[in-house]
Order: C-alpha cells, then sequence, then structure tokens
C-alpha cells in the first residue's frame, strides 16, 4: 500500500460491483463495442484452490460474497469480466485463473488467457533450449539471475511473489524437454535456478545473466553464458497491444467443419493462442501446452492464414525438393 494511490475500499463483494460499474461506466462514456480488461500489476502469491471456495463458479461467488481471503484482485477483475461479457488477460505469474474463473467463462461465453508476459529473458530461453534439444545438444543445468529495480523487483523480493515468477519462468523449457526422449528418459530434466534480485539503482533497466551447461558428444561439455539488459516496460509494452488485437481477432472468428450441418463455433473460452506472448501459456484441459516459440508462432499464423482462405506454411517444400515435371 506504500506505492499504491488507488484503492479501492469495502468488502470483496463492494469492491467486485465497483469493478463492474467501472467497466460499465467505460464502455458507455467512450462508446465501445467491446472491453477486453488486460492485469498488468504486480505479481500476486498463488492462491491456493480450494474444495468449496474457488473450485467452481458458484462456490467462487460465494467466497466473495463472505469475504474469503482465498479471492485475489486479480482473481475479482476476472470475475468482473466474465460477468460483464468482457475477454480477460492476465499479464502476470500467480494463478488468477483458479477453475471457478474458467468455469464461469465457459458459462458466460467469454475468454481468457495468459499468464505472464514473455518479453525478455524468459523468450530468449524458449528459443535457445529448443534450439539445442533440436541439435541434439541436452541441457543438464540452466541458471537464470535477474536483478532489477522496479516495482515489480521491489514486490518480488517478497518470497510468496517470487515463488509466483519461479513458477512461471521454470516451466517454460518443461514440454521442449519432453519432446525428445532420446536424450532426456522419462521424468528427467535439466537442473534449473532462477534468481531475481531488487537493486533500486538499476530501475526499468532489468540485467538477466544466464548459464547454460549441455552434455555433447564423447563425454563433453558445452556451455553458453548470456548477458542481457531487458528494458522491463518497453519490452512489454507492444506485447499488451498484440495481445489485446490478437484476443480482439479471436472473438470474432468462427468456425465449422466443411460439409457439415453443425452450427459455426467460437474458440474455447481458454485462448491458447496467446500463448506465443505469455511465459506460462494457459491451454483448455486435455490439450497440449506448447513453450517452443517457433511452434507457438507458426500457430497463429497459419491460423490467420486459413481465416484468409490460405494453406498452411508446409516446410516439406516437396515442390522443390524433387525433380518433378512442372505443369
Amino acid at each position: 500500500e506504500d506505492r499504491a494511490n488507488n484503492l479501492i475500499t469495502g468488502t470483496k463483494q463492494e469492491q467486485l460491483e465497483w469493478i463492474r460499474k467501472d467497466i460499465v461506466e467505460f464502455k458507455e462514456s467512450k462508446q465501445l463495442d467491446e472491453v477486453i480488461i488486460l492485469w498488468t500489476a504486480n505479481t500476486e502469491r498463488f492462491s491456493s484452490v480450494i474444495p468449496g471456495v474457488n473450485d467452481t463458479a458458484a462456490n467462487l461467488m460465494n467466497a466473495i460474497s463472505s469475504n474469503h481471503e482465498e479471492v485475489s484482485p486479480s482473481t475479482m477483475f476476472a470475475v468482473a469480466a466474465a460477468l460483464e461479457g468482457c475477454t480477460y488477460i492476465n499479464g502476470s505469474p500467480q494463478n488468477t485463473f483458479v477453475p471457478g474463473i474458467i468455469e464461469m467463462a465457459e458459462n458466460a461465453g467469454t475468454f481468457i488467457g495468459g499468464d505472464d508476459f514473455k518479453s525478455g529473458q524468459t523468450k530468449l530461453k524458449s528459443v535457445l533450449v529448443e534450439f539445442l534439444v533440436s541439435a541434439g545438444i541436452k541441457p543438464v543445468s540452466i541458471a537464470s539471475y535477474n536483478h532489477l529495480g522496479n516495482n515489480d523487483g521491489y514486490n518480488l523480493s517478497a518470497p510468496q511473489q517470487f515463488r509466483s515468477k519461479e513458477i512461471s519462468k521454470s516451466n517454460v523449457v518443461d514440454d521442449i524437454v519432453e519432446s525428445n526422449k532420446i536424450l532426456y528418459e522419462d521424468n528427467k530434466k535439466p537442473d534449473h535456478c532462477i534468481v531475481i534480485k531488487y537493486l533500486p539503482y538499476v530501475g526499468d533497466s532489468k540485467r538477466a545473466m544466464d548459464e547454460y551447461v549441455s552434455e555433447i558428444m564423447l563425454g563433453g561439455h558445452n556451455t553458453i553464458i548470456v548477458h542481457n539488459t531487458c528494458e522491463d516496460s518497453l519490452l512489454a509494452s507492444p506485447l499488451i497491444l498484440d495481445l489485446v488485437i490478437l484476443a480482439e481477432l479471436c472473438s470474432r472468428i468462427t468456425i465449422k467443419r466443411k460439409d457439415s450441418d453443425e452450427s459455426f463455433q467460437k474458440f474455447n473460452s481458454v485462448l491458447s493462442i496467446l500463448s506465443y506472448l505469455c511465459k506460462a501459456p494457459m491451454v483448455p484441459k486435455g490439450a497440449p501446452v506448447i513453450n517452443a516459440l517457433s511452434r507457438q508462432r507458426a500457430g497463429i499464423e497459419n491460423i490467420l492464414r486459413a481465416c484468409l482462405a490460405l494453406p498452411p506454411i508446409n516446410n516439406m517444400l516437396l515442390e522443390h525438393r524433387f525433380n518433378w515435371e512442372k505443369d
């Protein structure tokens, strides 16, 4: 509270009504067709998923009415968004989307997406680890160190908030590792350490240092060390625009199978297409989690090509690899 100057007071139910009123008034005063809400505030601690509290939409609403402490501010905004028919995107690492929120969005037919902007060190990590693994080079140790002096760094100096960020940053290599069963046997993955320190002087110019140690042929080792000065807010700002633009576009896309009598369908309420821009991709239940940056981008490109009646990008290029006669 020592750095906040716009506090909503009252019970959680009163706060929810306040947020809903703000959404309605903003939409009316700006004469908007649609409102998209994007959470850019500080990292919260992880919420406990408690049966009877936030595991269903009904229980979550009751928890708000009873002023339960486990309903976080970001979850309150997500509830307000669903009730007002708005898309909600979580740009921070905490688990805003408890099961009750997902059910609420599905019931309302609204969209949710996240989690945590992928703008600097983590984006580079996903690309570098994908390159190493696909080249048959086995990362066995990844150490990531950060120091920064902005409000995010100040907030992450608290252990509970740091744990939220640590989870979102560490999971980014999991699916890449699991994709190569030759390099990594079941349940094996690199040792992975993440450190974040608050250093006021550097402000928004976050320093990120990574060390990647990999096993190579004949028992050898390869070490890559990277120093990256990440302008934290400037790298995140275009992601905010892209997330809103892409989410709005997805709200207007419907699809049905060819020669089918079924009606056109919208995207699943969990907009996994936004994964390209997020550290901890949120996907529908049962869907694969993809962190590899090239695959995430290819997914977006091919969906947009389909909207223009263009075929998907095909990297086989068979027409150029065989000496077929030209028509």
